[in-house]
């Protein structure tokens, strides 16, 4: 088994020099406290989380009589989870949260995740279902529901997907029938329910689209309800059987330690549910769960991405061959200079979208919910893929000893790979980029986004930067007209042309993003060298060559997806395939 390993410098240097969460008076917490969360957290991560993850994801889940049993080594990290507070980090003192900086949580929550993906799965959603139940829920729900989630008795789920729809939510056949005591009943059934169902918690709260009789085709006339796995009593105690059966676990590439469920809802006896939200709503009211979620598929790809980098960099340093260390080749540490590059770079964009939360409340600038939109896609997308690739290039680095189960790498490469897939395929993502955030938008978010970008660029050290400057102006270029070459193709009605260019121009601008964040970086850094000195050097100079790694051997690409972009005019439906 791999030993576990961490980057808290880089961490720390994201949170404290680029973000400057400290300016964040409202936690009432300086650096010190902040480190410290951070410190402690790490070290639950590295003694409770991380071995379980290979345990876990031998033994499974197992459906025993119809009850989903997980890994019994998964028990006492949850137990110790919940009980130590990492749950609540994050949330507000109302409900028994720690309230912390976003880009804090989302740092803690990415050590967690790399450590044992498949796991962090059970509270991660739990968290996203609490979160629309605190905000669109009734008073008998956030007295009755979010207690006992927030301790950790009950957990949640979200419910979208059904046989035959797929990603078209709004083909689903699911109904909702009002009974007389202002609950529906609920019946249909759900597929890829993610911890639809486990021993780990006494009650499922299940977040289920579905139907009224009065709700239209489509998705216009979906509604969200929440349907308990056993009944809630008035006084809020666990009540009876909600007639919510998991009928089926899915067999799966990776994250084996995660109950991937298919539920019935009502078909053994009348299932009850709440409408939460307005009639009609469902989709809109589900999105904050869904949003959520895409963020974290993102933390997904960057935080195994991370983990798996690190273990790959041991390992180079220690295993020898043709007499040097494996580092001593140029093109393992050409390739170890990549993964490095790039897997900072996704942590730096996941952290800043998170601190994006904060500069809303903080300066009520409706410009970075704007910056949130258009960030939650790069960040599920980009991060899924690329953390994907890194993996795959982790693998590689172990040669022979990779592609086998003792030194964990392979499991990165199958957890990983869903990301791409769930909360709305990447292929979804890059649509919803360009037809909502962008087009629908009117350019809005993307301008605002450049002009930092522009502003950034303008600012840097030519003598140290010229070359990565140069190119970072032509791809800006180079941007610009190519968004100016889709707003036309979409003024011409050609969306089919539109739709086939959609993935190219959410990676061109995800690459964008990605080195602009760590040309931030990089700024900051040479500025700290003069006094820097050891270890502290060391790191400061690793950040530029990050910058120049990722200008050289990524961003440079830019030009050559703007060129298919621009010149590859043909509509690929019209071609014979």
């Amino acid at each position: 088994m791999p030993k576990y390993q961490v980057d808290l410098k880089d961490i720390q240097f994201n949170l404290f020099d680029v973000l400057k969460v400290q300016r964040l008076q409202q936690f009432g917490m300086g650096e010190n406290d902040y480190k410290g969360i951070l410190e402690e957290y790490n070290k639950f991560v590295e003694n409770e989380v991380f071995p379980s993850r290979e345990p876990s994801d031998m033994e499974g889940v197992k459906l025993v009589n119809g009850k989903v049993k997980v890994a019994e080594c998964l028990h006492p990290l949850q137990k110790a989870f919940y009980e130590n507070g990492w749950f609540a980090l994050g949330f507000s003192e109302d409900i028994g949260g720690t309230p912390v900086p976003e880009a804090l949580y989302t740092a803690c929550m990415s050590l967690a995740t790399g450590a044992n993906c498949a796991w962090m799965m059970y509270p991660g959603l739990s968290r996203a279902a609490l979160n629309v139940i605190r905000l669109k829920g009734s008073d008998f729900m956030k007295a009755h529901i979010i207690p006992p989630m927030v301790s950790g008795a009950w957990g949640g789920t979200m419910c979208l997907t059904e046989p035959g729809a797929g990603s078209d939510v709004g083909a689903l056949k699911s109904t909702a029938k009002p009974l007389a005591n202002g609950k529906y009943a609920i019946k249909g059934t759900k597929i890829f329910i993610s911890s639809g169902e486990s021993d780990l918690y006494q009650n499922n709260i299940h977040l289920v689209l579905a139907r009224t009789p009065a709700g239209a085709e489509g998705t216009k006339g979906i509604s969200l309800f929440v349907v308990p796995r056993f009944k809630i009593n008035d006084d809020g105690s666990v009540g009876g059987d909600n007639n919510v059966q998991c009928s089926k676990i899915e067999h799966k590439m990776g994250i084996h330690a995660s109950a991937t469920c298919e539920l019935q809802f009502g078909q053994t006896g009348e299932t009850e549910g709440w409408l939460i939200g307005d009639e009609f709503e469902g989709m809109s009211t589900m999105f904050i769960m869904m949003n959520e979620a895409r963020l974290y598929c993102g933390i997904q790809g960057e935080s195994q991405a991370n983990l798996a980098y690190l273990l790959a960099d041991n390992y180079v340093r220690e295993r020898a061959q043709f007499g040097k260390e494996l580092i001593q080749h140029p093109d393992i540490r050409r390739n170890l200079l990549r993964m490095r590059a790039m897997s900072r770079g996704m942590r730096a964009i996941c952290m800043y979208t998170a601190d994006l939360f904060d500069k809303v409340h903080e300066t009520g600038d409706h410009k970075y919910e704007g910056l949130i939109g258009l960030m939650t896609p790069i960040c599920k997308a980009y991060c899924s893929e690329q953390g994907f690739q890194v993996a795959v290039e982790s693998l590689q680095a172990h040669g022979g000893y990779g592609y086998c189960t003792e030194y964990g790498i392979e499991q990165f490469v199958r957890d990983i790979k869903i990301a791409t897939i769930y909360e709305g395929t990447n292929g979804i993502q890059a649509i919803d980029f360009v037809m909502r955030k962008i087009l629908k938008d009117g350019g809005k978010a993307i301008s605002a986004l450049s002009a930092e970008m522009v502003a950034s660029v303008g600012s840097l050290n030519e003598a140290t930067f010229k070359k990565e400057k140069d190119l970072f102006g032509k791809v800006l270029m180079s941007a610009q007209s190519t968004m100016q070459f889709i707003s036309g193709l979409a003024q011409k009605n050609q969306f089919n042309i539109v739709l086939q260019h959609c993935t190219d121009f959410l990676q061109f601008a995800s690459q964008m993003v990605v080195a602009w964040r760590l040309m931030e970086s990089a700024k900051i850094a040479k500025q700290k060298l003069a006094g820097a000195s050891g270890e502290e050097k060391e790191y400061l100079e690793s950040k530029i060559v990050d910058f120049k790694v990722y200008c050289a051997h990524y961003l440079v690409h830019n030009l050559s997806i703007a060129k298919t972009i621009t010149e590859f005019s043909d509509d690929v439906m019209a071609l014979e395939l």
